[in-house]
């Protein structure tokens, strides 16, 4: 970042190292052609698929972000952070190709699986990047700075997507591959490796035990093994089970309250200008508070606003619900992936992040198949009600862990 930038940027960001800066312009880029995953569905009614048919390519798409962050946690660690997001990026632009080609529903769906796992594997090697790049007191702000470059973008590109797909749809495929391969060229010119660091050998173990694959591995025993991560990892999952039902719920509500596509856009608007407007200062002054209670301050807002979804019946009640689940995301930014890389041994960062995109890549796909199975057989309001009450039992829980998050993360400042 240069010098003469610090008096511009928000103070909860100053003094982040380059590395950071540099992942989070590449974010805005990459983000910027996220266009083809929301028109999907329009794309395929294009080319006369089916609702039955659409259904399938979708589920694989679902797929696809749960095969992804496993593959990108292992080759993290394994190969590297910078190869791993170059394969990610790379392959996944070749799969927009590969979709927009697809001659057939069977090699659409193939082709949608294929940008959801390439595509997935990116993030648990950029959230590994940004651990290695800064100090535990740091990571919150470093996370929190990403996940505000992914709505920066994410914002943007629902204005030019609805344009591009106007124009035809083959902008929307060509913007998206493009913006992966800018930002695969960042990766490999502006991004160093950071050195690689070898288990901590335990006092006493001889070389055998060292060198054995069953203690160590590449693979995700060292994370199964973690029992304070196998308590947190869970309940990070429910939370953002809740919070992706305002992607999957609150369209399906708008709709059967006899209200147009275009007042989704218009919440999607509002949650998009809240996040980007309040975010980096909102992070700034709850800096001061404990991690796991503002996270479990937050993961009750947003357990909340998607509860007050159920009690909406027009436009100015779904915006109420918006900006109360809007306020609680920028409470929570950064900090459950913080607390996850503070956890993790230095060198399976990669498989820590990887577990917890795995659980973010879960949470979706469970709320695109038993949030929507809920909502459309045992009715509406069960799904409010089981948001609110897991929602807020997740908060409880998770703040009752900070006495053991605490002591863990003394433990590996002092070792």
């Amino acid at each position: 970042m240069p010098s003469s930038m610090p008096s511009l940027v928000p103070s909860s960001f100053r003094g982040l190292p380059p590395v950071v800066w540099t992942i989070f312009a590449g974010t805005i880029v990459n983000r910027l052609g996220y266009l083809v995953t929301p028109f999907l569905v329009f794309f395929l009614a294009s080319r006369g698929v089916t609702g039955a048919e659409t259904s399938y390519v979708l589920g694989a798409l679902g797929a696809g972000n749960l095969l992804g962050p496993a593959v990108g946690g292992i080759l993290a660690d394994r190969i590297g952070r910078r190869p791993t997001m170059l394969i990610g990026l790379i392959g996944a632009s070749a799969a927009q190709g590969a979709l927009f080609l697809a001659p057939g529903v069977w090699t659409m769906a193939a082709a949608a699986m294929l940008i959801s796992a390439a595509g997935s594997t990116v993030s648990p090697a950029a959230y590994a990047l940004l651990a290695d790049a800064v100090d535990s007191e740091r990571r919150r702000r470093a996370y929190a700075l990403f996940g505000w470059g992914v709505n920066i973008g994410t914002a943007v590109a629902g204005i030019l997507g609805g344009y591009l797909a106007a124009q035809g749809y083959w902008l929307l495929f060509a913007v998206d591959a493009g913006s992966m391969l800018v930002y695969a060229l960042v990766v490999a010119v502006r991004l160093p490796e950071p050195r690689r660091t070898k288990p901590a050998r335990k006092p006493g173990a001889d070389t055998e035990e060292k060198n054995d694959g069953r203690k160590e591995g590449i693979g995700y025993g060292v994370v199964l093994r973690d029992r304070l991560a196998m308590l947190l990892l869970p309940l990070f999952g429910v939370q953002l089970f809740v919070y992706s039902l305002t992607e999957v719920a609150l369209p399906l509500a708008i709709h059967d309250s006899g209200l147009s596509p275009a007042v989704y856009g218009a919440m999607a608007a509002v949650n998009a200008v809240l996040v980007v407007a309040l975010q980096p200062f909102v992070t700034a002054w709850l800096s001061r508070f404990p991690q796991l209670a503002v996270q479990g301050a937050g993961s009750t807002l947003i357990a909340l606003g998607v509860a007050l979804t159920g009690l909406a019946d027009g436009t100015v009640g779904y915006a109420v619900s918006v900006v109360v689940w809007s306020l609680g995301e920028v409470v929570v930014a950064g900090i459950a992936a913080g607390v996850v890389a503070n956890l993790a041994p230095a060198h399976a960062r990669g498989r820590y992040q990887g577990a917890f995109s795995w659980t973010w890549g879960t949470a979706r796909f469970a709320a695109l198949t038993l949030g929507v199975a809920t909502y459309t057989t045992l009715g509406p309001s069960v799904l409010w009600w089981t948001a609110l009450v897991a929602g807020t039992a997740t908060a409880l829980a998770t703040v009752a862990l900070t006495a053991r998050v605490n002591a863990r993360t003394a433990h590996e400042l002092a070792a």
